[in-house]
C-alpha cells in the first residue's frame, strides 16, 4: 500500500510511503509452534526456524521464541506473533503449543490452555464447549503435524497465549460468549495491515450468535456511547448488540446473507452522516464529512442559503450541526433519513427492516428514521 508521500522529497519529487507490512495471524503462529513441538517428540530436537505451509500455499518460517521438554514427556514450544504493520491487539504475544503423543487413531485433540478462550454460546463455528481454535487453524495444524509424522498425526496440541484473558478483554470475545481469553484466528495465515479483518470477522459471528439465540432485532453501534444509548433505547440484551465500529457496511452485507427481522443502525453525529453522504467504511483515514454536501442537505431541509454558505465553511460537523440548530433546521432528522435510505439500500432483497437511531456526544437521542 503506498501513497505519495507528504515529508520528505528528494530532488523535488514526493517520496512514496514505505509499503505496509504484513505479519501473521495467532493460527500461523499456532501452526508453526505447534509443529515444532511436534517435530521434538517425534525426532528429540526442536527445528528452529520452522516452516509451515499456509492455505494458499506460502512457506514461511518462524523463529522459536522457547522450546523445552516438560517432566511429562510432552514438548512446548512458542513463537512470538509479528502482526506487521497491524493494529493488532496479539501483536507481539508469545503463542505457545504443547503437545503430547496420543495413541493410534485418536487423531488431533485440541485444548485450550492459558489465556485461550472457550467456546459458551451457540452461532460459532464451533458448538459451545470446545476451545476457541477456529477451524483453518486447526486444519493448519492437522497438517503440519502430517508432514512431520509422514501421515495422519495422533496427538494432544494445546494452545496457550499468557496473558491472553486480559488481552480478550479488548476484544469482542465476551459478547460473542467466548469466555476466559483469546481466539485463535486466521483463514489465509497473513495478516493484511488495516485490513480490520479480524473486526469484522468478529461482526459477522456477532450476527450468528443473535440469530442462533433466536433474537429478531439487533443494533450495530459506532461507538460505546451509541452502544449504551440503542441499548437504553430499545432494551436490548448482551447478544444483541453488534459493535459494528466503523464498518457499517460489513455488517450490512452480512445481514443481507444471513438476515434477522431488524436492524438499527447507531451511531453520533459525524460518522452517520458519512454513511448518509453513501460511505459504508466511516474511518477517518477514508475522509472526513462532506461539508458542502451537508450544507445542500441543510438547504433541502428547509435552511436559508446563508446557513448553507456557513455550513460550507465549517471547521466541523459539529459546529455544522450547531449552526442549524441556532436557525431551527431540523439537520439531524434529515441526515438520519438519508442514512436510513443508504443502509436500506444495502440490504434490499433480504427480509430486513433497517432503522437509524442519531445521538449526541452524551447520548442524547437526536433523530429517529425508520
Amino acid at each position: 500500500m503506498t501513497g505519495a508521500g507528504v515529508g520528505d522529497k528528494a530532488g523535488g519529487v514526493p517520496q512514496e510511503d514505505p509499503p505496509l507490512r504484513r505479519g501473521w495471524t495467532t493460527g500461523a503462529c499456532a501452526t508453526a509452534a505447534a509443529k515444532a513441538a511436534y517435530a521434538a517428540l517425534r525426532h528429540g530436537a526442536f527445528p528452529d526456524p520452522v516452516s509451515i505451509t499456509l492455505p494458499r500455499g506460502e512457506r514461511p518460517a518462524f523463529a522459536l521464541a522457547e522450546s523445552f521438554f516438560q517432566s511429562d514427556g510432552a514438548a512446548s514450544a512458542g513463537v512470538v506473533k509479528d502482526a506487521g504493520d497491524d493494529p493488532d491487539v496479539t501483536h507481539g504475544a508469545l503463542i505457545r503449543a504443547t503437545v503430547r503423543a496420543l495413541p493410534p487413531g485418536s487423531g488431533v485433540v485440541f485444548a485450550a490452555g492459558e489465556g485461550v478462550g472457550t467456546v459458551t454460546l451457540p452461532g460459532l463455528p464451533l458448538p459451545p464447549g470446545e476451545p476457541a481454535i477456529n477451524p483453518v487453524p486447526r486444519a493448519m495444524i492437522r497438517a503440519a503435524l502430517a508432514e512431520v509424522a509422514g501421515a495422519e498425526a495422533d496427538a494432544h496440541v494445546e494452545i496457550s497465549i499468557p496473558g491472553g484473558e486480559a488481552l480478550a478483554r479488548k476484544t469482542m470475545n465476551p459478547r460473542l460468549g467466548i469466555l476466559g481469553g483469546l481466539s485463535v484466528l486466521g483463514t489465509t495465515g497473513v495478516v493484511v495491515p488495516y485490513s480490520c479483518a479480524a473486526w469484522i470477522h468478529s461482526i459477522h459471528r456477532g450476527v450468528d450468535v443473535a440469530r442462533a439465540a433466536g433474537l429478531r432485532h439487533v443494533a450495530g453501534a459506532t461507538g460505546s456511547t451509541s452502544e449504551d444509548a440503542v441499548r437504553r433505547l430499545h432494551g436490548l440484551p448482551e447478544q444483541a448488540l453488534i459493535d459494528m465500529g466503523d464498518f457499517v457496511g460489513g455488517m450490512l452485507k452480512y445481514l443481507r446473507a444471513h438476515p434477522v427481522a431488524r436492524v438499527t443502525v447507531a451511531g453520533g453525529l459525524a460518522k452517520l452522516t458519512k454513511l448518509a453522504q453513501g460511505r459504508l467504511d466511516l474511518h477517518s483515514r477514508r475522509g472526513g464529512v462532506d461539508l458542502p454536501a451537508l450544507a445542500v442537505l441543510a438547504r433541502e431541509a428547509g435552511g436559508s442559503a446563508a446557513l448553507a454558505a456557513r455550513i460550507a465553511e465549517a471547521n466541523t460537523a459539529l459546529e455544522a450541526f450547531r449552526l442549524a440548530e441556532a436557525e431551527g433546521v431540523a439537520l439531524p432528522q434529515a441526515v438520519a433519513d438519508r442514512a436510513r435510505a443508504v443502509a436500506a439500500a444495502v440490504v434490499e432483497g433480504a427480509p430486513v427492516a433497517v432503522d437509524v437511531a442519531l445521538f449526541g456526544r452524551d447520548g442524547a437521542l437526536l433523530a429517529v428514521s425508520q
